[in-house]
């Protein structure tokens, strides 16, 4: 398992995050919300909102909330204003480690990350600090099920994104930042709606963890992701199907 996706960091504990969708919907909505006051309510005219509500689609989030979340942000009722931050550091093992959040009160979750690193003997790092270990990427992700791993390639490379991986779960193409609109837009008149389409950081290389090392990790990414504020987290490390299986029983 690679740590270049947040989906793959956790897929060992999924059913403990089947059982908390209430804290997926929290930070969606933020999502939503911070979408549609920073830009204009109309998903078509803004490209953040479109990705949030595909993300609110994928969580099977009821119709009505989603709504809601747009006109708070939009400024039809009261909203809090959420800023967003992103924190560097190293983990277990020293595994680079980004966290991306949006939040109202940047010294709590900024004491809240700083603990859970220290917590993992870890630590907290300056900005920039293990960013340039991560490229800055457009993702847009699809089923197996939606094209052959050559025809997405092949579409993929026409609509102007950088590269293709697949396997049998799906498709995770990738584009530039500044492409993922355009290549999401081209490769959606093809194969129509992609699940996600987003921004992240992936990893430009990875190490390989052994077994202690990533029960330590998983726990701190589990902390992490367990804050409302918290939206994203990356990490940059390689794990055997093996460890998994094992942490997972």
């Amino acid at each position: 398992m690679s740590g270049h996706s947040q989906f793959k960091n956790i897929m060992y504990r999924k059913g403990a995050q089947d059982k908390k969708r209430g804290k997926v919907f929290t930070k969606i909505i933020r999502e939503l919300t911070t979408a549609a006051r920073s830009g204009l309510p109309d998903p078509n005219a803004n490209p953040r909102l479109r990705a949030a509500i595909l993300a609110a689609r994928q969580a099977n989030m009821p119709k009505d909330t989603v709504e809601r979340a747009i006109k708070r942000g939009a400024g039809g009722e009261g909203a809090e204003a959420y800023d967003e931050v992103r924190y560097e550091g190293y983990g277990p093992g020293g595994i680079a480690v980004i966290v991306e959040a949006l939040t109202d009160n940047r010294n709590r979750t900024a004491s809240e990350v700083r603990a859970a690193f220290t917590k993992a003997g870890g630590a907290l790092g300056e900005t920039n600090s293990v960013g340039f270990l991560f490229d800055h990427v457009g993702e847009i992700a699809y089923p197996a099920a939606a094209a052959s791993a050559d025809a997405m390639l092949d579409a993929a490379i026409e609509a102007g994104a950088d590269d293709v991986e697949s396997d049998d779960e799906g498709h995770v193409v990738i584009a530039a930042p500044e492409d993922l609109n355009s290549v999401r837009d081209a490769l959606e008149r093809r194969f129509g709606p992609a699940i996600s389409a987003r921004l992240g950081w992936r990893p430009k290389t990875a190490s390989t963890i052994d077994e202690p090392t990533a029960a330590s990790l998983f726990k701190l990414l589990e902390t992490l992701e367990d804050s409302d504020d918290v939206q994203n987290v990356y990490a940059n490390f390689e794990v055997s199907e093996d460890i998994l299986a094992r942490l997972s029983a």
